[in-house]
């Protein structure tokens, strides 16, 4: 166990030095800083000390170990457009994108999980065959015609939601939360509901495919012979054994929730990380881009970690090889 995680550890290290590498050229070659900084009608003289205080002017690999050691100290520069620290900008930003994420998370594998598994059990009834249409919907959709079309019901012709914001906040130390408001709630509930349907319903479509595998194996046949009730048979014996390619995606998918929120982000106007990204974009903001890019890379990794540990609860032959 212990030669796997440091087989992992070293793998994430290498991917870690790649994306590295990637936003080290982003920021080395897309835009002008000195533009950005001191405007177009700045002096040269001021243009080539901004420059010389970048670090623009020596050599390339000199470039990137300055760069990789402020990297490693936290210092990701200036942001071009804003005129802050790009750790102040992100740590405002980041709280909205995680809560986010992470309620629809939970809505995702809860709801994609136990739908699975009913309409694996009872593959034969009107409900799984009306959730197995609809689930064609959230599969096929793009997130912003899922997010413009709750909008339009549930705000402008329902009325019962909000349609942008994140609603009241509350800090928490140095945290901002819409956990504890009734508006911050509210306001979460479009968004959630947009962010997680693509995911829910392709874990839902997995795990019924791999529940209704597991039902035709041999050791299900055998319980069943036993006598043991279905109910052990479905979730102790064949859920279990469909968990490690459910394990594998759910993980990748939950990765992807913080990364490609950006498209939810930007139909409600919620103000995260990703609506920071597509506007640092347009303002060719290169230091927040670049850290957003590593942000993105070190939660991929943590995810992987932590599912490279599930897969150790769940399956004992990992444990023992």
């Amino acid at each position: 166990m212990l030669l796997l995680l440091l087989r992992r550890l070293g793998q994430a290290i290498l991917v870690l030095l790649a994306v590295s590498f990637v936003s080290f050229m982003v920021f080395r070659h897309i835009g002008d800083p000195t533009i950005s900084l001191l405007g177009e009608d700045a002096s040269l003289a001021d243009r080539q000390a901004v420059i010389t205080e970048l670090g623009f002017d020596q050599p390339v690999p000199v470039q990137y170990l300055r760069y990789l050691r402020n990297v490693v100290h936290g210092e990701f520069g200036i942001s071009y457009r804003l005129k802050r620290p790009v750790v102040e900008v992100i740590a405002e930003r980041l709280p909205a994108t995680l809560e986010l994420a992470l309620v629809a998370g939970l809505l995702a594998v809860a709801g994609g999980v136990a739908l699975g598994v009913y309409t694996a059990i009872r593959r034969e009834g009107w409900a799984s065959r009306v959730l197995m249409t609809l689930s064609l919907v959230g599969v096929s959709l793009p997130t912003f015609l899922i997010g413009i079309g709750l909008i339009y019901l549930f705000a402008v012709e329902l009325r019962w939601l909000p349609s942008f914001g994140r609603g009241d906040t509350v800090a928490l130390g140095g945290w901002r939360t819409g956990f504890l408001s009734a508006s911050g709630w509210a306001s979460l509930v479009l968004p959630v509901c947009t962010l997680a349907l693509f995911k829910l319903t392709l874990i839902m479509r997995l795990v019924r495919a791999e529940m209704l595998e597991a039902l035709r194996t041999d050791y299900v046949r055998f319980a069943r012979a036993r006598g043991l009730p279905e109910r052990r048979i479905h979730y102790r014996h064949a859920l279990r054994n469909t968990l490690i390619p459910v394990v594998t995606i759910t993980g990748l998918q939950l990765g992807s929730l913080i990364a490609f929120a950006i498209v939810t982000e930007t139909v409600f106007q919620w103000p995260g990380v990703g609506l920071l990204f597509i506007s640092s974009i347009q303002a060719v903001d290169v230091p927040v881009i670049a850290a957003y890019l590593l942000l993105i890379a070190v939660l991929y990794v943590l995810i992987n970690f932590v599912v490279d540990g599930v897969y150790l609860l769940v399956d004992p032959r990992l444990r023992r090889s």
